[in-house]
């Protein structure tokens, strides 16, 4: 069963939860063949991916901090499926997952060094951190805009990272690193530019459309770390 068309009727609110069509096509190109695989994801919302990698087969645990969130999670997953986290220790056994998930959490994660040892703790050897998160360049520009202030949005965005940044900070951690090459020009995408942007955003996205972009210059980093042995 092909990833993008398992348990699709899980994202019918995906404007809520970030741009799932190319969370998902990332997915589908890191894990080829993800039955049977223990996987956790941060940041679980309501359970939509949980629900997803379910229907491939998959064990799939997750964390979440936001009790509503977890209430619905769990009656679509189960009982069982989450459990709340407040901070970046995460209750596991070491090398308890094969796969870590998260999307839209790095870059709200303060200590990302502290979240980063958590993670390689309870992956196993050469188990797999997934995740995706805005460039920090080209976010502090949307994120001005979004918020009309230069300062405001620090405090939620308050661990952006470039392209280089993500790549030595995973390093340090004892990740070997990939970025995937996945379009994020998506429905979703244009619908958020239109909402912030009016009438200017096509106008935008014909002069500088993100996907042609060097992959240092995106405006969302897909990235396999993988854990060294």
């Amino acid at each position: 069963m092909e990833l993008e068309s398992a348990g699709a009727a899980g994202f019918e609110r995906r404007d809520e939860f970030g741009n799932a069509e190319a969370n998902l096509q990332f997915l589908h190109e890191a894990l080829a063949q993800p039955c049977g695989r223990h996987v956790l994801e941060i940041g679980s919302g309501r359970g939509a991916m949980l629900r997803h990698l379910q229907i491939l087969g998959c064990r799939a645990t997750g964390v979440e901090v936001d009790d509503a969130m977890i209430a619905e999670s769990r009656r679509v997953c189960g009982d069982q499926a989450v459990t709340k986290v407040n901070g970046t220790a995460l209750p596991f056994s070491d090398a308890s997952f094969d796969i870590v998930l998260s999307f839209d959490v790095f870059e709200h994660i303060r200590d990302s060094d502290a979240h980063l040892r958590e993670v390689w703790r309870v992956l196993v050897p050469r188990g797999r951190y997934l995740f995706q998160t805005p460039n920090r360049w080209t976010n502090t520009v949307f994120e001005t805009i979004r918020w009309r202030s230069f300062t405001a949005w620090r405090q939620d965005h308050c661990s952006l990272h470039s392209y280089r940044q993500i790549r030595q900070r995973l390093e340090r951690h004892g990740f070997d690193v990939r970025f995937h090459d996945v379009p994020v020009v998506t429905g979703f995408f244009r619908r958020k530019l239109r909402h912030y942007l009016g009438a200017s955003a096509a106008l935008l996205l014909a002069i500088a459309n993100p996907d042609r972009l060097p992959p240092r210059f995106r405006t969302n980093f897909f990235v396999e770390a993988t854990k060294r042995s």
